[in-house]
């Protein structure tokens, strides 16, 4: 019985680890481009990056293609999901993203529109 309880305790904390792995901001860090899919004005790819520092994480985005960045105006990650906000084009927008795998994640703009994001490397 003593066996049985051991390896159940430790089969759980294997499971815990790896889900608090799979949900920690360190996943979203770096570079991605982000489509958007089905705008009024067409698909639209925005360049984003994310950086955690000392527990905080901060989102960064290309508006256009002169290569600068604009820093979102919040980004928080609970239970594995990104949600940013951020001014594009006058708009106040909203994105939210959880991983797919490796090097994807996909949500929505707005709760309107699906977007894909792929790692950049």
């Amino acid at each position: 019985m003593k066996k049985l309880f051991l390896a159940s305790l430790m089969l759980l904390c294997v499971a815990s680890l790896a889900l608090a792995a799979s949900n920690s901001p360190e996943y979203f860090e770096g570079k991605w481009n982000v489509l958007v899919k089905g705008t009024p004005q067409g698909d639209a790819t925005i360049p984003m990056r994310f950086e955690t520092k000392e527990g905080t994480t901060k989102g960064f985005f290309m508006a256009d293609d002169s290569g600068q960045e604009y820093e979102m105006s919040s980004v928080s990650i609970i239970d594995g999901v990104l949600t940013a906000a951020f001014n594009i084009q006058g708009y106040d927008v909203d994105i939210n993203m959880s991983e797919v795998d490796g090097d994807n994640a996909a949500g929505s703009l707005m709760g309107m529109f699906d977007l894909s994001a792929t790692r950049v490397k």
